[in-house]
């Protein structure tokens, strides 16, 4: 019999006690801690980022020199400094320039933590359409040598979008955080060196 899903497990409680308003802050903490993708006066672009807890990692490490970009389909009730913008949009339909207008440059890092509405069935398709449509978008937003990391549910589509996302940046890893539980199929796409053709 599967194992019951446990809510409140350690890092629920982590979070709680260090003010983060999700656990998921510590799967980007760990990525970031092995992969260095997220550096000073940076300008990053969270892809699905409600309820905020990815901004609150970024926000720190960027500094004032710089801008972090959010945009769900849900809203950001969480305050942050003035260089930390989110926008209430659907990332198939929303316009590239329209982030670009909100950072005022390139991004050099793509976060997206999207996941579809889980029902058990298809999930993992979905989540991999998730990733394509990011892949789709990187050309007018991601800066040559920038970096990326997505997170997509392991199944049938996970082998064809790392060749996808190899064919696009110098270094690409799969790696699936301590926070992750045990049960989820998630893991993240973390590519470095982005070559654009």
């Amino acid at each position: 019999m599967p194992q019951p899903r446990k809510l409140h497990d350690r890092f629920f409680k982590q979070a709680k006690a260090e003010g983060y308003v999700a656990r998921s802050a510590y799967k980007l903490i760990e990525i970031n801690d092995r992969r260095k993708l997220i550096n000073p006066g940076n300008a990053v672009l969270d892809l699905g980022c409600a309820p905020g807890s990815w901004l609150q990692v970024v926000a720190p490490i960027i500094g004032p020199r710089g801008i972090a970009v959010g945009i769900d389909l849900q809203p950001v009730t969480h305050s942050f400094p003035e260089n930390v913008r989110t926008i209430v949009a659907d990332v198939f339909k929303v316009d590239p320039k329209a982030l670009l207008d909100l950072s005022g440059r390139a991004f050099d890092l793509v976060l997206s933590d999207m996941a579809p509405n889980t029902s058990g069935h298809g999930d993992d398709l979905l989540s991999a359409r998730l990733c394509r449509r990011v892949l789709e978008i990187l050309p007018p937003l991601l800066r040559r040598g920038g970096n990326l990391a997505m997170k997509v549910f392991e199944g049938s589509e996970y082998p064809a979008l790392l060749k996808d996302t190899q064919s696009l940046f110098r270094e690409v890893k799969g790696l699936k955080p301590e926070a992750t539980r045990d049960v989820s199929r998630e893991i993240y796409i973390v590519a470095k060196g982005y070559k654009p053709a």
